[in-house]
């Protein structure tokens, strides 16, 4: 059976998102802020910020304004009414005579109204107050209280300028105290108007210009402040081009952008020595490669040439196969050897937790100088102390006893193979001005120069460069000894020997 189709998403439900595409940033409603560059985007505030706060101090500037000089018109509207206050309709009929010109002065007796007083042209430019009706206790509870009406024509012509009043009422009395209608003062507002139009219109010009000057200062103020980021990204750029020698100028570190230029410039150091130790490490890994499989090939092509000799039937007589035998084995032997050295810097390489026993030097040199003599019984072999007096009852350090035991035999035995066999040999013992173990051991052989001496303990190398077995081994015995002692927070080192010779030192803690 067919299921039918799901029906289409409704608009605004979770079905309208897009999942996110792999280095493509998901299309949100902002995201045509996000394309704008930061220093547009900086800009841009700017701008509208100044804006706001000018719109802001406009408006607020235009409505105090305003509301100050209506409440000097009230003022003036309430001063005239106090001095009109209490009068009868013939007395207010004759004070109204001494009335500025813009004032305007209605009489209201019950529902009749008397000629207004009005000067003509204030009539024809802003018309009449547009007076509601009032009842006396009306009149008796706004008196000299300031309201605003509307404007209306005075006649069939309409005014010239539109606009409001600001009125006041006093009751009218008769001679008995009775209110009997109200008098009503006005003053236009259009001067207001004018005044508070023209202070908008000059605070909304300044505003604008103010904005634009303020934006292009802006613009000027943050390409100069943004010029360490696009040196950052210059140098960011020259990095990804392969140029890991560029570094960001650096700026004072109390700021932004020397807080980051500073670390950038820290990582940028650590990723530059990174780089350079992983193409060390590539460099001694083919190196390694190419050493182990040249020491490697030798005997395994010994082995196979007897091998195929033997299979020819060329080796006929009893003394021709067992030397080929004993070559067979030398062989292998040497293989071997060389696939233990092999095997021990693995391990070493590995960081493998060596044991933490403790381990007396004395005794170990002390085996060493037996093994050497009974290499090279006309060497003499002296075991001192690091000024040639009599050596330390004991040195012990905590360390692995058998790694430690290999240290000394590799040095014993360089020493043994590179040197004349009677020539002397010492083993000095002591400990260093920290407290460290110290054992040396010095030869009067020929020594090395001062650019095999650094790479000595590179592995697979050797002083001599013809490679020949009978002038030394594979070449890692030196590189095991470095790897064994840096394996327990030690060093090596090597110097020359008083007189002639190698010294080799190698320091424990």
């Amino acid at each position: 059976m067919t299921l039918p189709p799901p029906p289409p998403p409704s608009p605004g439900t979770a079905d309208d998102v897009v999942p996110p595409v792999l280095g493509k940033p998901v299309p949100t409603r902002w995201s045509w802020w996000q394309r704008i560059t930061l220093r547009a985007r900086l800009v841009t505030v700017t701008i509208l910020l100044l804006a706001a706060g000018l719109g802001i101090a406009a408006l607020t500037t235009s409505t105090v304004v305003s509301q100050y000089l209506v409440n000097e018109i009230d003022e003036s509207l309430q001063e005239t009414g106090e001095r009109f206050d209490g009068l009868t309709s013939d007395q207010l009929v004759q004070a109204t005579g001494v009335l500025p010109s813009d004032y305007y002065v209605l009489r209201r007796t019950g529902s009749v109204d008397s000629a207004p007083l009005v000067q003509t042209a204030t009539a024809i430019e802003y018309g009449v107050p547009d007076i509601p009706e009032m009842s006396t206790q009306e009149i008796d509870d706004a008196a000299l209280e300031p309201f605003t009406v509307d404007s209306r024509a005075a006649g069939p012509i309409a005014p010239t300028v539109g606009t409001e009043w600001r009125v006041i009422t006093l009751p009218l009395v008769d001679s008995t105290g009775a209110t009997v209608g109200g008098a009503f003062i006005g003053l236009p507002l259009a001067e207001i108007d004018q005044t508070v139009t023209f202070l908008v219109r000059t605070l909304t010009v300044s505003a604008v210009v103010i904005a634009a000057i303020g934006g292009l200062i802006a613009a000027i103020a943050v390409r100069r402040s943004m010029r360490p980021l696009r040196e950052i990204e210059e140098t960011a750029a020259g990095i990804a081009a392969g140029d890991l020698s560029r570094r960001v100028r650096p700026a004072p570190e109390n700021t932004e952008v020397g807080s980051l230029a500073n670390s950038l410039n820290v990582m940028l150091t650590h990723v530059e020595v990174a780089f350079a130790e992983r193409e060390a490490s590539e460099q001694r890994m083919r190196q390694f490669v190419s050493d182990a499989s040249h020491e490697l090939r030798t005997p395994v092509a010994a082995i196979r040439g007897y091998a195929e000799l033997y299979g020819m039937g060329a080796l006929t007589e009893p003394d021709q196969i067992d030397d080929t035998i004993a070559r067979i084995e030398d062989s292998a032997t040497r293989m071997g050897a060389l696939v233990a050295d092999l095997l021990a810097l693995a391990r070493l390489d590995e960081g493998r937790a060596l044991r933490q026993d403790p381990v007396d030097v004395v005794r170990l040199a002390q085996d060493a100088a037996q093994d050497l003599h009974a290499l090279n019984p006309d060497r003499a072999v002296t075991v001192c102390a690091l000024d040639g007096s009599a050596p330390p009852s004991d040195l012990v350090v905590t360390g692995d006893e058998d790694r430690l035991r290999q240290v000394v035999i590799n040095l014993i035995g360089n020493v043994a193979r590179h040197t004349p066999a009677t020539t002397p040999c010492e083993i000095a013992l002591g400990r260093s001005d920290d407290g460290r173990a110290v054992l040396e051991v010095r030869d009067h052989g020929p020594g090395v120069d001062p650019a095999q001496a650094d790479r000595i303990f590179e592995r697979f190398y050797r002083a001599d460069a013809s490679r020949t077995r009978e002038s030394g081994g594979s070449g890692l015995g030196m590189a095991i000894v470095a790897a064994i002692v840096a394996a327990h927070r030690g060093t090596v080192r090597v110097g020359s020997t008083p007189g002639g010779g190698l010294t080799v030192v190698v320091t424990l803690p």
